[in-house]
């Protein structure tokens, strides 16, 4: 393995990978760090198209050592889909869609999972516990049941019914809270703090290694473009692990000399009923303040407060990317305008990246020739109330 240590991004602390780990003591978010000269002197790009089509293929990048921890479903390496209907009525004729929905437990929430249980259980860790807006809790149990190891889930009373479904189906003990995943955050803090060092919090960023999962949507994003980089990607931002995770990989692959200096240009998508990033960054914040009475129909991005905020503005800053907010009644009517000419059912949290592509290219900051790469967070047919099918008539026998 080429993990080295942990570092914190806001005051350069470093700390022992050997362990388990949450937070620095500032506060901030960990950071997994690798001999990345190692990796460069042990496997070339070019070596990745030979093993199998799951993000296991990047292992040297990845921080789990022993094989017989890694828990898996096959997930990774998921298709890049052209949607050259669409993107010709919005003036982005290079438009390409990654599509997480056919990941195991049908979100990209599953490469978190993946690889943040396979490193909890390599290091000893028996039960994690976790506040989720549905799907990352979905995966986490799943992936927990997987490695027989147990798991608490707090999610809102709202979230997506299937995600409670999965959960309970997985074994999960699960926690319905009346209201926002801040408020399951707080639920979990308090049963972590009274278990005493009996249950491991796995919040989002939280602990490193959701992130070292999410971080190879980038890789596979830059290896199925042929080593080479789009000028824009798209991302729906709630936590905002995704989005901090395809900068990291960039970064990385930067360092390796796998790519060239150029990096996308980053785009954090959010709702007009929920933008603490937003807000923060057209204000030239570094940090985002909590946004009051956080209400939106992409679910997932529904997170008033979220912790990597200055990992996610830093990210938009570094690439001279942007965020955008996007209303609930364009994200529903893009959702439909988009699978009526693509044939694919994509996610509220997807949809909102298509909502925000047309409007920025319609406003010039996206360019006319310029390949964008739009990420769909999980699958569409999660969301059935997305679709409203009232009026559609029915026949007599």
């Amino acid at each position: 393995m080429y993990l080295t240590h942990l570092e914190c991004p806001r005051c350069g602390r470093e700390h022992d990978a050997g362990v388990p780990q949450n937070l620095c003591a500032c506060g901030s978010p960990l950071l997994a760090r690798y001999d990345l000269a190692a990796v460069a002197g042990a496997v070339e790009p070019e070596r990745f198209g030979l093993r199998p089509a799951d993000l296991w293929r990047y292992r040297e990048l990845l921080p789990v050592a022993n094989e017989k921890c890694l828990t898996t479903l096959g997930e990774g390496w998921t298709p890049m889909l052209r949607a050259p209907s669409y993107g010709a009525r919005i003036g982005v004729d290079d438009l390409l869609v990654k599509d997480e929905g056919l990941t195991p437990t049908g979100s990209f929430k599953a490469r978190g999972a993946a690889v943040g249980v396979s490193r909890a259980r390599e290091l000893g860790i028996r039960r994690i516990a976790m506040p989720t807006n549905g799907n990352a809790g979905a995966a986490w149990a799943t992936y927990a049941a997987r490695a027989g190891i147990g798991a608490t889930i707090a999610m809102p009373l709202d979230a997506p019914t299937i995600c409670r479904r999965e959960c309970v189906a997985a074994g999960a003990d699960l926690r319905l809270v009346d209201g926002l995943i801040s408020d399951a955050g707080r639920q979990i803090a308090a049963l972590v703090t009274a278990a005493a060092g009996t249950i491991f919090d796995a919040g989002t960023l939280r602990e490193p290694y959701r992130l070292e999962g999410k971080k190879t949507m980038g890789y596979e994003i830059v290896e199925q473009l042929g080593w080479q980089v789009p000028d824009v990607i798209v991302y729906p931002t709630g936590g905002g692990v995704g989005l901090i995770g395809i900068h990291k990989a960039l970064g990385e692959l930067r360092e390796l000399g796998w790519v060239e200096d150029k990096l996308p240009r980053l785009v954090a998508v959010q709702s007009t009923g929920c933008a603490p990033i937003v807000r923060a960054f057209a204000a030239g914040e570094d940090r985002a303040r909590p946004w009051a009475d956080a209400r939106t129909v992409a679910f997932g991005i529904n997170v008033p407060a979220p912790l990597g905020d200055e990992l996610i503005l830093n990210a938009l800053r570094a690439t001279a990317g942007t965020a955008i907010a996007v209303d609930d009644a364009e994200i529903l009517a893009d959702l439909r305008d988009f699978a009526a000419r693509e044939g694919l059912l994509v996610c509220p949290e997807g949809a909102a990246c298509l909502t925000a592509t047309r409007r920025l290219r319609a406003g010039g900051w996206i360019r006319a020739g310029e390949r964008v790469v739009v990420l769909n967070t999980g699958a569409g047919v999660k969301y059935p109330e997305t679709i409203d099918v009232t009026g559609v008539p029915v026949l007599p026998r």
